[in-house]
């Protein structure tokens, strides 16, 4: 095999590895997207059996299961219920929601605050502050 035969090969397998790694990265953006739409999506439910749950209550009907729902997206959206107005950073939220304050703990909620923007509950009105939109 000559240096023209053996840079060839390098090129063709350079170029499967390369579209390879494409169709991963499409997969990995397809399966994030899914992701985010999915959270969300449960988020607004718990919401909504919250808030239907309350009004039951309110009217002196049957109550519905009071518990709540244990998940980080419900306590995030839950504070930007309550706090429609406010802004919050990832920590802020952590300190509210009595969560840990460790930084792999607020890395975590930066990027759920982040698929809750692209979703569109949430606006970022400033570098690292998350409002809920109006």
């Amino acid at each position: 095999m000559n240096i023209t035969e053996l840079l060839t090969r390098l090129q063709a397998s350079h170029d499967e590895a390369s579209t390879r790694a494409g169709e991963l990265c499409a997969q990995i953006e397809h399966l994030t997207a899914a992701l985010a739409e999915a959270e969300a999506h449960l988020a607004e439910l718990a919401t909504t059996r919250k808030v239907v749950a309350e009004l039951a209550s309110a009217a002196g009907e049957a109550e519905l299961d009071p518990r709540e729902t244990s998940t980080a997206y419900q306590a995030i959206v839950n504070a930007f219920n309550q706090h429609p107005d406010q802004e919050f950073r990832a920590r802020e939220l952590h300190e509210l929601l009595d969560m840990p304050t460790d930084e792999a703990a607020v890395n975590v909620t930066r990027a759920r605050l982040g698929r809750l923007t692209r979703q569109g509950f949430l606006t970022q009105p400033g570098r690292g502050r998350y409002q809920k939109r109006t």
